[in-house]
């Protein structure tokens, strides 16, 4: 059994599409980080980063003592070796799709999220970060649509490279753009959203306030996610 420490963001969201493709034995763990879950010396010490989604395996990879594996391209990474599937073995389209989640985890997914914080979360008047971050997505976009442009799937064949940017494509409608612009991504998305697995594992969502185009916060939230509890938590 695998245990899913998760919250339904792009994140969490590649970890349970991965699990109910692969079909691996796992419960969803649901932590509020509005209430500071993530925040607590116990999970620290299963990610000390203090982020979701993390994963602790009770039968892993090797044998042994329960693993955690912390972020969520590494946990991908592990699920694709663990359970032997979703990674080309073909070695130029393994690179391809390994080259392709590292481009999710260092440019797709932190851009937009910071788009994220700065359009929904952060203190209204931030013109610039607002235009840099947006910006940079649409310029993100345009690179994936090149590659699509040229390939049914980022690594050729379906793999956790289009499971890692699947999510964060979806989430784009949050901060105002679509896909008009893009057909390429829009015929990829269209594709991939039809599969059974990642209807399952998109099947738990945000609460209402938290999907807003603007959530409210509580101080105490606000103080949880990006202010003085989260600064004050134990690193272990």
């Amino acid at each position: 059994m695998i245990d899913v420490y998760f919250t339904p963001t792009p994140n969490g969201h590649k970890i349970s599409i991965m699990l109910e493709e692969v079909g691996l034995p796992h419960q969803l763990l649901k932590m509020d980080m509005l209430a500071g879950d993530h925040l607590t010396p116990d999970y620290r010490r299963i990610n000390p980063n203090g982020r979701l989604p993390a994963i602790v395996d009770h039968a892993p990879v090797g044998g042994g003592a329960p693993l955690p594996v912390f972020e969520s391209g590494a946990i991908l990474l592990y699920l694709a070796e663990k359970s032997g599937q979703l990674m080309p073995a073909d070695p130029r389209r393994r690179s391809q799709a390994q080259q392709w989640l590292m481009w999710q985890m260092a440019s797709f997914g932190p851009m937009q999220g910071q788009a994220h914080h700065f359009i929904r979360y952060a203190p209204e008047g931030q013109d610039y970060p607002v235009a840099r971050y947006r910006n940079e997505t649409i310029r993100l976009l345009h690179v994936l649509n090149g590659r699509l442009k040229e390939a049914e799937y980022l690594a050729g064949d379906y793999s956790i490279a289009d499971i890692a940017c699947w999510p964060w494509t979806r989430a784009i409608r949050a901060i105002g753009l679509t896909l008009d612009d893009f057909p390429d991504v829009a015929r990829w998305f269209a594709a991939i959203g039809e599969r059974p697995a990642v209807q399952r594992g998109t099947d738990v969502k945000n609460a209402a306030n938290l999907s807003s185009a603007r959530p409210v916060l509580t101080e105490e939230q606000w103080s949880n996610l990006f202010g003085t509890n989260m600064l004050a938590a134990p690193t272990r």
